[in-house]
């Protein structure tokens, strides 16, 4: 076994620095040296929920960026010193209908998470990026390219890729009508991409102060959630609408905003809402979700980011900082993805 330094968890939102273990290189396998994690609400909330009387050991974070710095034998798309991504899937069947359409996050057994999943050949249990060293399958790491900043690009590989899937598949372009509702780590990605792809992008947000970061991050125009007025100018309006909010909320404002035939695309909160069949059912609206990418779609954001110039606005800890960004970003006081720098842990 391989040992590395790390963060693991020792209770909820409680980690300790300490060392791990890394699985010996399978033909297959590349070992990455992690250089930066970004910190995602996803750890957040895995954190919050550990019981540190489980079995199971919590190493969060899957989105780093890093260098190679061995391979297996089979190895043969990466080479030592290779700068590379990771996300939040490190694994899959390969067989199903899912993984043979390049949609290894819809696999029908389940994709490997990076982090809390199960390891498909020894049944570990996968630990994740708040370390110094990952070992992952060289079909589930990425060449980053080299237009894009290691640490502003970790979070590319969750917040970015997640963003991506709906306005890729959604046929977002030129003359599209897009709305980001949410202005956070997930929904300033979204105005970032949606730009470049050439819609006009408005944000939909109840916070009055972000219309300069906003207009900063490309949009057209800010909308006040909680001026009825507006929102009610703005009905039949958009042809996709990226909702970013993490809470629960009333979905019907934003169908309302929906154009005929438009989508309505729930990536923040995941968890049981109740619609007005109607609010679909007037204008043929549609509403959708989507999670992650396989590795075609993720492969072609990160080539779509270098060209653009896309990268997360982030704010840069070193990992013994840990806690701080942790707490911080559940009082969302970031804006708008932490980012860990792992050198620390050498």
């Amino acid at each position: 076994m391989r040992t590395t330094a790390g963060w693991r968890a020792t209770g909820p939102m409680a980690l300790r620095r300490t060392s791990l273990k890394r699985r010996e290189l399978r033909p297959d396998d590349i070992a990455v040296q992690v250089d930066y994690c970004g910190v995602c609400h996803t750890d957040l909330q895995a954190l919050h929920d550990h019981d540190p009387h489980a079995r199971a050991p919590l190493v969060p974070g899957h989105e780093f960026t890093g260098v190679v710095t061995a391979t297996g034998p089979e190895v043969s798309v990466f080479s030592v010193g290779d700068r590379v991504a990771v996300g939040n899937i490190v694994d899959s069947c390969g067989a199903c209908a899912m993984c043979a359409a390049g949609q290894e996050n819809f696999c029908h057994s389940f994709p490997t998470l990076t982090y809390g999943g199960i390891d498909r050949q020894d049944g570990s249990t996968t630990l994740g990026g708040y370390s110094r060293e990952y070992v992952v399958r060289d079909a589930f790491a990425y060449p980053l390219p080299s237009g894009l900043d290691p640490a502003a690009a970790a979070p590319l590989l969750c917040a970015g890729v997640t963003v991506w899937e709906p306005l890729r598949s959604l046929g977002v372009g030129p003359g599209s009508r897009v709305a980001v509702a949410g202005l956070g780590g997930l929904g300033h990605l979204a105005v970032k991409m949606a730009v470049a792809l050439g819609a006009t992008t408005t944000v939909i947000s109840r916070t009055r102060d972000k219309h300069r970061d906003a207009h900063r991050l490309g949009a057209h125009d800010l909308i006040d959630s909680t001026d009825s007025q507006r929102m009610a100018a703005a009905r039949d309006t958009f042809d996709v609408i990226i909702d970013t909010i993490s809470a629960p909320h009333d979905l019907a404002p934003y169908l309302k905003s929906v154009a005929m035939d438009g989508t309505l695309s729930l990536l923040g909160y995941l968890g049981p809402l109740t619609i007005e069949v109607m609010d679909l059912l007037v204008g043929r609206k549609r509403l959708s979700s989507a999670g992650s990418a396989g590795h075609p779609a993720t492969a072609e954001m990160l080539r779509f980011c270098a060209d653009n110039g896309i990268a997360a606005d982030v704010e840069v800890l070193p990992s013994a900082q840990v806690h701080t960004a942790l707490d911080r970003l559940r009082r969302n006081d970031v804006r708008y993805r932490f980012v860990l720098d792992m050198s620390d842990l050498d």
